[in-house]
């Protein structure tokens, strides 16, 4: 099982972003976090941002959609090329017929649950997704403590991916660094979302190397 580490751009330096992606060009994509002030109290960037980093980003972006209205604006984060789109459970009206565009533009599609979002009702539609991103903070801000308590929910989704056998990613984001990496591994993550764990680090390459060896050391 390949073990993935997604530097979320949110802790990196704005000013220079092209430089910093070059930091980062070990990581096996970049998570892109994208946010409009009301599904989130935070705002960052929209599509016109997303398509100049998808121009200059050495590695595939791995773009978090955390905005309402997923059902109308996702399909054009595609359509610029992102690899992954990740919308979330709680913003979109009809979570598989927003998957299959994806889809069918030629991304991944991802759906994302909030720590307080019940994962029961989506474990059915799993082949219908490529990724699972289980939030282990509350989203809209960078910096938070990981939420060990979003970790029964992660069990529940590796254990249904494994008897399925389905090719689904699951990825954790919220708090994660080397203290907290081998928890969300031994739960079951396979893609892992870390900011200011690696853009705080002095060599984010080396630092992107530690986690992901962190995490392959405590996978089951």
């Amino acid at each position: 099982m390949t073990t993935r580490i997604n530097p979320s751009i949110l802790a990196a330096d704005f000013a220079n972003l092209e430089h910093e992606l070059g930091r980062i060009a070990s990581a096996d994509l970049v998570h892109v976090d994208v946010m409009d002030n009301h599904f989130v109290p935070n705002l960052t960037f929209g599509p016109q941002m997303v398509g100049r980093l998808q121009q200059v980003s050495p590695i595939p972006l791995d773009v978090h959609l955390m905005i309402s209205d997923v059902d109308r604006w996702a399909p054009g984060y595609a359509e610029l090329g992102a690899f992954s789109v990740t919308f979330h459970a709680e913003a979109t009206e009809a979570p598989v017929a927003l998957a299959r565009r994806l889809r069918e533009i030629g991304a991944r599609a991802g759906i994302a649950l909030k720590p307080g979002t019940d994962v029961e009702p989506y474990l059915e539609l799993l082949p219908e997704f490529d990724q699972v991103l289980v939030m282990t903070v509350e989203p809209g801000f960078g910096g938070q403590s990981f939420m060990p308590e979003t970790m029964p929910k992660l069990e529940r989704l590796s254990r249904v991916v494994r008897e399925t056998g389905l090719d689904v990613w699951l990825q954790v984001d919220g708090g994660i660094a080397l203290d907290t990496i081998g928890i969300a591994a031994a739960a079951g993550a396979n893609t892992f979302v870390a900011g200011s764990a690696v853009f705080g680090a002095e060599v984010p390459e080396d630092r992107i190397t530690a986690l992901r060896d962190a995490a392959v050391a405590h996978r089951h």
